[in-house]
């Protein structure tokens, strides 16, 4: 999968919820910037995510993936 992928299947799915993604090949970062998303607790929130690639890691299209998880505010204070 490429970034582009990832990033479109996942706001697709995940209301609110805007995606960077980093990263080629099968190992990827995602930053993961909403207020609702980043409101669960940590475990609720990477099960959230994971649901939408478990497919994808089962496959062999990605192998690795880093998620760090960010309100809006705290993504604006980054300056991104």
């Amino acid at each position: 999968m490429t970034p582009e992928e990832i990033k479109q299947l996942l706001e697709s799915r995940l209301d609110g919820v805007e995606v960077q993604v980093e990263g080629e090949g099968c190992d990827f970062r995602l930053n993961l910037i909403g207020d609702e998303l980043a409101a669960m607790r940590p475990v609720k929130r990477q099960q959230t995510v994971y649901q939408h690639l478990n497919e994808f890691i089962a496959s062999g299209a990605i192998h690795a993936v880093n998620m760090a998880f960010f309100n809006r505010e705290q993504w604006s204070a980054r300056g991104q």
